[in-house]
């Protein structure tokens, strides 16, 4: 049986797009992006060829162009709505068009429209894009490339008409190939490039190892984003990078400048991360969309998306320290609290907590972030207890922008920790909140295991921060310096900041400037100068200028969303730098035209919607792909109706996509191409392949489901253990605990040693069996130890070591007293 999935209709056209190549340039902490996409039409009509694709989020898009056999035409960035207009225009005259843009709801969601592609023509899209690389926990820098692009939840408050169209195949049924290179430079050796996709070997370029390349190994599969991680050595050296300006630029515009970019990583050294704070409001908001009843990737053994989160909130309840404040939030198409207002953390709360933590199901419909944070926000904070949010969700929104900019107007009340949740999560959206809420991002994808990665942002969330943050620079007469970047007030341990600044005037000869980089860690203050030239030499690029561009467009596309009615300067303003920079914004796109000959194209112009690869219940076909078919009886039992979820309508208008625009509506007006009416291709199956899937207006995964799955018992040792402690950091003697170390209740009391109270003796033993059994997840449950030799410590026991000693020959282990902390 074939599968309708978006890749053929019913009269079996084939898709348009056969192959990615894309080619990665990887400066230092800045990478150049440049994808090419070969488009065929094997057709016997011309076609336009629609193409919805994830782009990262905070990328500064700044080169469109298309090469028609050995013709090459350069597209110009424009006005958004002028752009649509010229497109439409030239497929009514008959040219051939390119248009490319940004969403108006997410900025990491663009589209392309390839127009009026003749029959048995192929066409090069080419476009380029610079993007920050972003810091890791562990010193790396992380380039990904978005693959997998799910469909977006749509809230009940945004028109659907401004969202985008997604069509979704699975991984296996993508019918275009993915190529990608990476070349590195640095001026710090590199260390090593990891990646969760097969690679092939690293291959140095010069002696010192601060050249590179790499390349992604053939046959990749569209099951994951590529996610490339680079390790330098020195990460944390501050740098200051000076990029020349244009000389062809009139004076008074940003590319005509010097722009230098600052980058600043602290380091915290042991004496600092060892420091953990015992106070705080900790907020756990957790996705109960359907989607969340996905599993966490495709291979053996992997758990549902929902039970992960679960056992996560597990570990994150047993390490909270006593006397902080607590409540969890689920959502989804609405949203719940476990409690009115943040409880104090003790035994009573926790246990509440834990019971209603194994009844969560992804049973609450769609993905509706803004409700719940804004009803945190209306909470008062706790005195002396920072607030800080962690942020669990597949990230399928398609109000990002919304979001973040709650997020951002909230800033100075709370942290707020990420967690993208599978693949396909929205990077605007998980970066966003990390970014604008002064946190810290993690991606859970493929085999990773979420709890260690939780752990790690409960650790930053914990430790202090890098604070009184001051940059002065030291310039020679004549030369002064604008900052582009928002102040920098606080830095915490994992984060990584990029600023940019404008160098404007003039000094005679070659001068250098300098700047100085000063902040204060606990009780240590640290300064940094760098100098730097302020004419580079010549043949510096615009790369730095148009990340610069970027950032500082960002900060106005907010502002004038928060100004609503009375952001006209401000729109224009940022629709003039778009222009001058060449970068795209929410009010530019890219635009070009070509006209092949004198002769209009005869014959209907052909929608082909481009599938990208989408990840749905674990992998399963999506079940909205062919979109006339009839829902099978056993699934309409299932699927709740009034879905709001964006689905894949082949068939849908094209027009009212990014913004209701630049889809040909001229043309479906005037009738089509040659005085002809437009077709539609709609994916309209045979009977016989209509099993498994679901009529138009079926529910996809972020509905709710009326089957409710029982809550998995926990069947993971060191989970079994650490659900077993108390709050206060202590186990108690009992059957259960005797089962997760491997014995029995009786050989536990025949090896207790004498005079030692047997809450002490069980927590001794169950620290032993961390450390001798359990090693390697040592990031999982080092603060359940924390806890538990502070509580052992408190409670004054005179023989610890007898008590250690005993434990070790009862349980067959080696550890000795210091490693345990004690």
């Amino acid at each position: 049986m074939e599968r309708c999935c978006g890749l053929v209709t019913d009269k079996k056209e084939k898709v348009p797009l056969k192959s990615v190549e894309v080619d990665v340039q990887v400066q230092g902490h800045v990478a150049t992006v440049s994808s090419t996409l070969l488009y065929v039409n094997e057709e016997e009509h011309p076609l336009e060829a629609v193409f919805v694709f994830p782009l990262p989020a905070e990328c500064a898009l700044c080169h469109f162009s298309a090469k028609l056999g050995d013709v090459e035409v350069v597209a110009k960035l424009q006005d958004k709505q002028k752009a649509r207009e010229e497109y439409d225009d030239a497929l009514s005259s008959g040219k051939q068009a390119f248009l490319l843009q940004e969403s108006e709801q997410s900025p990491d969601i663009f589209q392309l429209n390839v127009g009026s592609l003749p029959p048995e023509q192929s066409a090069a899209i080419t476009l380029v894009y610079i993007s920050e690389l972003a810091m890791q926990a562990d010193d790396a820098l992380r380039f990904c490339l978005p693959a997998v692009l799910n469909p977006r939840y749509t809230p009940r408050d945004v028109d659907q008409s401004q969202m985008a169209t997604i069509t979704s195949v699975p991984a296996d049924a993508v019918p275009y190939t993915l190529a990608v290179r990476a070349h590195l430079s640095s001026p710090q050796p590199i260390s090593k490039v990891e990646s969760n996709c097969s690679l092939e070997p690293l291959e140095y370029l010069n002696s010192d190892k601060t050249g590179a390349k790499v390349s992604l190994s053939s046959g990749h599969m569209f099951d994951r984003d590529v996610e490339l991680l680079f390790y330098y050595q020195d990460a944390h050296k501050p740098t200051a990078i000076v990029e020349a300006g244009q000389e062809s630029t009139e004076p008074g515009y940003l590319m005509k400048d010097p722009i230098v970019m600052l980058s600043c990583y602290p380091e915290f050294p042991a004496s600092v991360t060892s420091s953990l704070a015992s106070c705080g409001e900790f907020i756990f908001v957790v996705d109960r969309s359907g989607s969340m009843d996905c599993k966490m990737h495709s291979g053996k053994d992997a758990k549902m998306r929902i039970d992960s989160a679960k056992d996560t909130l597990l570990l994150l309840l047993k390490s909270l320290p006593m006397g902080c404040y607590f409540n969890i939030y689920g959502f989804g198409s609405r949203f719940e609290h476990f409690f009115p207002k943040s409880v104090e953390y003790n035994q009573k709360t926790m246990d509440e907590a834990l019971a209603k933590v194994n009844g969560m199901r992804a049973d609450m419909g769609g993905t509706e972030i803004l409700q719940p944070l804004k009803h945190i926000y209306s909470q008062p904070c706790v005195p002396n207890h920072p607030r800080q949010i962690f942020m669990f969700t597949d990230g399928e929104v398609g109000n990002t922008k919304a979001v973040l900019d709650l997020v951002k107007l909230n800033v100075h009340s709370h942290r707020c920790f990420s967690f993208g949740i599978g693949e396909g999560a929205s990077t605007a959206l998980i970066t966003g909140l990390a970014k604008e809420g002064s946190g810290h991002a993690q991606f859970i994808t493929g085999t990773d295991r979420m709890q260690p990665k939780v752990m790690q942002s409960l650790r930053y969330a914990l430790q202090p921060a890098v604070k009184d943050i001051s940059v002065e620079w030291t310039l020679p007469d004549g030369v002064s310096v604008t900052t582009l970047s928002p102040p920098l007030k606080v830095l915490f341990h994992g984060q990584r900041a990029l600023l940019y600044a404008q160098l404007k005037g003039e000094s005679p000869g070659n001068p250098e400037g300098s700047v100085t980089i000063q902040y204060s860690l606990l009780d240590q203050t640290v300064k940094n100068q760098l100098n730097f030239s302020l004419k580079p030499a010549g043949g510096t690029g615009v790369t730095v200028h148009r990340l610069a561009a970027r950032a500082l467009m960002r900060s106005m596309e907010m502002e004038e969303r928060a100004r609503g009615p009375e952001a006209k300067a401000v729109r224009e303003k940022l629709l003039e730098l778009s222009l001058q920079s060449g970068v795209s914004c929410a009010h530019t796109a890219f635009i070009a035209t070509h006209k092949a000959s004198g002769e209009t194209v005869q014959g209907p112009l052909l929608h082909r919607p481009v599938p990208t690869p989408g990840m749905f219940f674990g992998g399963m076909m999506p079940m909205a792909m062919c979109c006339s078919a009839p829902m099978p009886q056993p699934m309409r039992q299932m699927a709740r109706s009034a879905p709001r979820k964006m689905v894949a309508n082949c068939a849908a208008p094209m027009a009212r996509m990014f913004g209701g625009g630049g889809m040909g509506r001229k043309n479906i007006r005037r009738g089509g191409m040659g005085g002809k009416p437009l077709e539609s291709a709609s994916c309209v199956p045979p009977k016989a392949e209509m099993d498994g899937c679901m009529e138009k207006e079926a529910s996809l995964p972020d509905e709710d489901f009326d089957m409710e799955p029982e809550s998995p018992q926990i069947t993971d040792p060191l989970l079994q253990l650490i659900s077993l402690q108390k709050a206060t950091g202590s186990w108690h003697m009992d059957s259960s605990l005797a089962k997760v170390l491997g014995t029995t209740e009786d050989k536990l009391a025949k090896g207790e040693p004498k005079g030692v109270d047997k809450a002490v003796w069980a927590t001794v033993l169950a620290l032993i069996w961390l450390h001798g059994f359990q090693l390697k997840a040592r990031d999982e449950w080092q603060f359940v130890a924390m806890k538990a030799a502070s509580w052992i410590q408190a409670q004054k026991v005179g023989n610890i070591s007898q008590c250690v000693e005993a434990g070790n020959a009862l349980l067959g282990c080696t550890v000795d007293q210091k490693t345990l902390g004690l």
